[in-house]
């Protein structure tokens, strides 16, 4: 397919400026301090953002698409929010002269469609809210669940592959990317099953629900195998689960970017739906299962919005884990104390902050320098991981600002 010379130089032109900035002996002094993080030889506490409300951020037209083609929109949106990111609130971001490409790979479903209702309080918002239609009510919903069958397509991915190449001919090396997996199958079951059924099963029918996800383990490693043997996981990774990735233990030795293997890789994974259970139910019901997935990695993040303070021991038998999620919802004191030098202790900073109809730099100072001081006094590496930014009521500043007050409080 041929591109319009518009389409072409609007994207060359975002193209030498990533790469310009790519260029900037500050990347590389910002990949070194996510390395001595992750290696648990912290320079000084690491920041990022991510999960940005993209609808109300625009500035001056930086975000307007002017591309035609629709796989130039999509391209052109990446490089535009990428710069918009550098330029007003890039905490601890690294960019690199790539434009990553995913390959086209078909099959990935698990057999069984989600059902929902949703509430959606602004059209512009991609955030809404969900109600789930219960499909998995017998023992025969649980047969249902399917191994995928992972199948390359290669004419689509030597197509973007090419027309990517061209674009970016001389400017930016074009990687071809593929999965970055990762373990979190109760997000998966609620889906299918409904988060009130999830939880009163776990007491009334815990067989039924070790089916489930006994199953649909199975299917989620038989997946990772296929990926494995065909060449089909991601390599170069930057980021997991929205924090800086770049650590001297990965790859590990033998390493080949054509064919890349678990234990090369980090992975991620949750369970947020748990975030009331016990501690021995959590392990029940997700670790015993998660531990399988986990062994075959290089390096796991743990966690996302639940909170986790009081299961740092049985994460702490997870194969591999290097950082752990501290949701908005801890106790960081008791976060802190308990992960201790073991762990990067990911805290998850509180978006709604930012969303209220008022906008108080102040009470994210206090936030943020609780966190510091927590865990300064137990010698925890920390990140600084704003995400799930659902709003900040169409004042973009306001994430500037948070940026800017979060890289201050981490360089004192």
């Amino acid at each position: 397919m041929s591109l319009s010379s518009k389409d072409r130089e609007v994207l060359r032109e975002l193209g030498r400026k990533v790469a310009e900035t790519a260029a900037l002996p500050v990347q590389s002094e910002t990949i070194s301090l996510w390395k001595a993080l992750n290696g648990l030889r912290p320079v000084r506490p690491m920041v990022m953002i991510d999960q940005v409300p993209w609808h109300e951020m625009e500035v001056d037209g930086e975000l307007a698409v002017r591309s035609e083609d629709g796989f130039c929109r999509e391209l052109e949106t990446r490089l535009r929010r990428t710069l918009y990111s550098w330029n007003h609130m890039r905490g601890d971001m690294v960019v690199e002269p790539v434009i990553d490409v995913g390959k086209v790979i078909r099959g990935g479903g698990f057999g069984i469609e989600t059902v929902e209702n949703r509430a959606v309080m602004d059209p512009n918002n991609s955030v809404v809210g969900h109600y789930y239609v219960d499909q998995m009510k017998t023992e025969e919903d649980v047969e249902r669940i399917r191994t995928p069958q992972l199948v390359l397509d290669e004419e689509a991915t030597a197509r973007a592959q090419e027309m990517t190449e061209d674009i970016f001919d001389g400017i930016l090396t074009v990687r071809m990317q593929g999965w970055q997996p990762g373990f979190a199958p109760w997000d998966i079951i609620v889906q299918w099953h409904g988060v009130e059924n999830v939880l009163r099963n776990l007491i009334e029918r815990p067989e039924f629900m070790h089916r489930i996800v006994s199953r649909l383990t199975d299917a989620q490693l038989s997946m990772l195998d296929q990926l494995e043997e065909k060449g089909l996981l991601a390599c170069g990774q930057g980021t997991i689960h929205c924090t800086g990735a770049y650590a001297d233990e990965l790859p590990a030795p033998g390493y080949d970017s054509r064919h890349v293997r678990a234990r090369d890789m980090w992975t991620c994974g949750m369970a947020q739906i748990f975030s009331g259970v016990s501690p021995a139910m959590h392990q029940e019901f997700e670790l015993d299962y998660a531990v399988r997935w986990y062994s075959r990695f290089g390096l796991v993040y743990y966690g996302c919005c639940e909170p986790l303070h009081d299961k740092i021991d049985i994460i702490r038998k997870v194969p591999h884990v290097r950082k752990i999620s501290m949701s908005p919802f801890v106790d960081v004191e008791k976060g802190a104390e308990r992960i201790g030098r073991d762990f990067v202790f990911s805290r998850k900073p509180n978006p709604a902050f930012l969303a209220g109809r008022t906008w108080e730099p102040d009470i994210v100072k206090r936030d943020l320098h609780e966190t510091l001081d927590r865990c300064s006094r137990h010698g925890c590496p920390v990140e600084l991981i704003l995400k799930d930014i659902s709003t900040v009521a169409y004042e973009p500043h306001r994430l500037w600002e948070w940026a800017d007050i979060a890289m201050r409080l981490a360089g004192q």
